[in-house]
């Protein structure tokens, strides 16, 4: 099984404090949770993308954190990612290690980013059965305003038609990104489907903001 996740934020005292809020006691019972939940859910051959903004911590924890986690791990830079630039960090931890990465789920193309992209590749094409055929995964926002610009933006593409197109199929534009917030998804990675199904209820309920 594949997952993703992103934005975990591992000995990031300051998630509890401010921004996110967590509300976890302390930084220690914030990671215990975490892996706890991670490992509920991922066995042992499972494969998990991690899309930015794992640790906050030294390459040396980060590396005992990592191997608490179950399966097979791979890596989306995110700007909080320190301990990647490091020496001293083990590498050979993640499968891979990406600024950007495209991958196939179940026939379906992902496109994998730290930040959202708003015109990622593949994003007005549907399937023979009029699903979506490229879903594009990020984090970085958070649960912030900047969600909720980026959740306008959709849906504006989403009424939108191309006027160039030369094929109704391709007039007419899926746009499915998926911010995958851990938040979101209680800090369990999530398969491309079940991010689809959380996602689409998420986003029926956040504000819409005039133009």
């Amino acid at each position: 099984m594949k997952y993703y996740i992103s934005d975990l934020h591992f000995f990031h005292e300051d998630m509890n404090k401010n921004m996110d809020r967590r509300g976890f006691d302390s930084v220690e019972a914030m990671n215990a949770h975490m892996i706890g939940q991670w490992n509920k859910k991922v066995k042992k051959n499972d494969e998990t993308v991690i899309l930015g903004d794992f640790s906050f911590g030294k390459p040396a924890e980060t590396e005992e954190v990592l191997k608490a986690l179950n399966g097979k791990k791979y890596m989306i830079i995110g700007n909080h990612d320190r301990f990647l630039t490091s020496k001293k960090f083990d590498t050979s931890l993640f499968k891979w290690i990406d600024h950007y990465h495209e991958i196939k789920d179940n026939k379906r193309n992902v496109i994998l980013s730290h930040y959202p992209i708003f015109c990622y590749k593949g994003q007005n094409y549907y399937d023979e059965n009029g699903n979506a055929k490229t879903y594009m995964l990020y984090g970085h926002v958070h649960n912030t305003f900047d969600e909720i610009l980026v959740n306008k933006f959709q849906n504006i593409s989403r009424s939108m038609t191309r006027p160039e197109a030369l094929k109704p199929e391709k007039a007419k534009i899926s746009c499915q990104m998926i911010n995958c917030f851990c938040m979101f998804s209680d800090y369990m990675p999530l398969s491309l489907d079940e991010w689809i199904e959380l996602d689409a209820k998420r986003r029926a309920e956040m504000p819409d903001l005039s133009i």
